[in-house]
């Protein structure tokens, strides 16, 4: 049996340290938080880990800062603001596929792509140990409400729908369990999220047989300031998501979240830690 554990992390697409946060003695340039997110991988030990809204220099840094700062052999799956990194030493890298969404959506006026930062990250994995395979996707959807920009809720369906139809290529050829997260700026009831429901992914939160954490897992941290902790929001109202298809009954644990102190000033959003056993 495969023990496995994934992650899903935004961590803040912020090159330089900002005067608001220099006022104040703090730093969130790339350089000071990569060292941050490679304690976060360090302590919490991910197999599998998909980022969003990696940006500029911050991915690289982040694999500078494992190797200071890790004992886990890490390595980075390049796809631009949607890489993943994962254990070189546990696993195989048997298939993979990275692709920008399309800026345009038919019917609706306006980019739906900003700084062709919407993006997904699919590979196809095999543990080295037991021969299990698994597909693990990364994506990060367009942002906007949709009283912001008329659209956003078709585009971010429209760009999800886009991830599951690759996903499936590679479930046809694999045959094997998948498992696709990332921020898809949505909640659990928007029409993106719905639309992966109806091709029968299940929210690894619903799966989880030992824990599931009830927060949302988002909080304020910009180039303006950072605040704590608010658990005031539930997981229904959270905009990350980790979406299993095809795993076997019972083999997810654990739907955990990570909000140690140190976190609040490296991202406003807080890991997704999900334990599965294949």
């Amino acid at each position: 049996m495969a023990k496995l554990r994934f992650m899903s992390n935004n961590i803040w697409w912020c090159e330089n340290n900002t005067p608001n946060w220099a006022e104040k003695g703090e730093d969130c340039s790339a350089e000071h938080r990569s060292k941050g997110f490679a304690r976060v991988y360090d302590e919490t030990a991910p197999d599998v880990i998909g980022i969003q809204e990696a940006g500029g220099s911050l991915p690289s840094k982040v694999m500078t800062a494992l190797l200071n700062q890790s004992k886990i052999p890490y390595s980075l799956l390049w796809g631009k603001d949607t890489p993943i990194i994962y254990r070189a030493d546990k696993f195989e890298v048997i298939d993979t596929s990275y692709d920008i969404y399309p800026e345009e959506l038919s019917g609706y006026e306006g980019s739906f792509n900003n700084l062709s930062t919407k993006s997904y990250c699919v590979a196809v994995f095999r543990t080295k140990e037991e021969g299990k395979l698994f597909i693990f996707a990364t994506t990060h959807l367009w942002y906007m409400r949709e009283d912001q920009q008329a659209g956003s809720d078709a585009a971010r369906t429209y760009q999800l729908g886009i991830l599951m139809d690759k996903i499936e290529q590679f479930k046809a050829r694999y045959k094997c369990p998948v498992f696709m997260v990332g921020d898809f700026n949505a909640y659990y009831n928007s029409e993106a999220v719905q639309s992966a429901l109806k091709r029968g992914y299940i929210s690894a939160y619903h799966l989880a047989t030992d824990y599931r954490d009830e927060t949302c897992g988002y909080h304020h941290c910009a180039g303006d300031r950072y605040e704590g902790f608010d658990n005031k929001k539930t997981v229904n109202e959270s905009i990350d998501q980790f979406m299993v298809k095809s795993a076997p009954e019972g083999s997810v644990k654990r739907f955990d979240r990570f909000y140690p102190e140190y976190y609040y000033p490296l991202s406003d959003h807080f890991p997704i830690i999900v334990d599965v056993e294949l």
